[in-house]
């Protein structure tokens, strides 16, 4: 029997838990008899640590938002290659420990942080089992592990012509996937008709409903457009949404089912949202038109570049009602609608790569060798 790790971090809703979960599914649907474990190393390690690493990070990036984005560039998007030292003497016993006892046959990383010091013990010749990458922002960050991972499930070409020429990977070890989603929205509904007379925009602000959504559609006022807002987990939002007079906004609590989120997405007509890894790629599948109304600072600010240098996306202005901004470049600017899906259509045919079935015969031609062996339980770890 074949076992799976797999390495996101922390325990809060996050995009590295949503793609793990998805290729697992990929997994469990087509063998049931694989294995698939899901392990937080910081967790591990400490819960308690865990629980406040988490909540300072939510904490900081709501009221010191220009500090984090700050700090995040500089050591982890600074493009200088820095070790984390200190971080390798906290964790890599824990990290190989844990490869000891659970004795996977295959490590899938959706963070940076299990990748770094799953590479720092494949340097020390401390563990041959086979990494996969699996990259969850459009971009790489200087924190995940690089020279020594086995294969990378990279988000674009840009990503794997860059991936190559920085760090000399070989080609073969780099497959353009996209950024996992589930199968559900692989699926269209056709029997969901639109009504040309009514344009439907999805408002996306995150799992847990972060964004100044509330605020931006205070200044809409009344529109033909129809806004249904997904609140996530933010019950303020979803109250105070739910108490406004605008007949044409329509507030959604957590949607928990991918199928009736599959059935929203082929229901509206774009999507307003953040630059978000999952959300983007599961808009982009559904060939949903997308416009970013903010970006957290960090990681989101990151992906809206390369997503508008990619012409994916078109960024909002806040002082322009949504409805004339959405109108020119849907209904009154023909050029630009059709370079928005030609453009789509470019992305989804060079991650054609990243199909459910295909990532699964290719983790399963992985887990079925006989080239890699388990950790080394005598050798010294620092």
């Amino acid at each position: 029997m074949k076992k799976i790790l797999f390495f996101p971090l922390l325990r809060m809703p996050s995009g590295h838990h949503q793609v793990a979960d998805t290729i697992q599914s990929y997994i469990t649907n087509r063998d049931s008899s694989i294995i698939c474990k899901k392990i937080d190393l910081l967790s591990a390690w400490n819960p308690f640590i865990e629980t406040l690493v988490t909540k300072t990070y939510l904490e900081w990036i709501h009221h010191f938002p220009k500090m984090y984005a700050w700090v995040y560039t500089h050591l982890a998007h600074s493009k200088t290659g820095r070790s984390f030292k200190y971080y390798e003497i906290l964790f890599l016993s824990k990290m190989r420990t844990i490869i000891h006892e659970e004795k996977p046959d295959l490590i899938i990383c959706t963070h940076g942080f299990p990748s770094y010091f799953l590479n720092q013990l494949k340097c020390r010749g401390q563990c041959n089992i086979p990494v996969i990458n699996v990259y969850t922002d459009f971009f790489i960050n200087d924190i995940w592990g690089r020279e020594r991972i086995d294969y990378h499930f990279v988000p674009s070409q840009m990503v794997k012509d860059e991936l190559i020429h920085n760090s000399g990977i070989s080609e073969d070890r780099v497959i353009v996937t996209g950024i996992p989603i589930a199968e559900q929205f692989l699926k269209h509904n056709n029997e969901i008709s639109k009504k040309e007379s009514t344009y439907k925009v999805l408002i996306s602000g995150g799992s847990v409903g972060l964004g100044n959504i509330a605020e931006i559609l205070e200044k809409q006022g009344q529109s033909k457009i129809e806004f249904f807002v997904l609140c996530g987990k933010n019950e303020q939002l979803f109250q105070k949404l739910s108490k406004s007079s605008s007949e044409n906004i329509h507030p959604l609590p957590y949607i928990n089912s991918k199928e009736k989120m599959n059935q929203l997405y082929d229901y509206v007509d774009a999507i307003i949202t953040k630059p978000g890894g999952v959300t983007i790629s599961e808009a982009l599948q559904k060939e949903l038109p997308i416009f970013i109304h903010s970006a957290l600072p960090g990681q989101e600010e990151i992906n809206l570049r390369l997503l508008e240098k990619l012409g994916l996306v078109h960024m909002l202005k806040d002082d322009i009602p949504f409805e004339l901004q959405i109108e020119n470049v849907l209904y009154s600017n023909n050029r630009r609608r059709e370079e928005l899906l030609n453009n789509v259509q470019l992305y989804l045919e060079e991650t054609a790569a990243g199909k459910p079935s295909e990532i699964y015969l290719f983790i399963k031609k992985i887990i079925n060798s006989n080239d890699f062996g388990y950790i080394s339980t005598h050798s010294s770890i620092l």
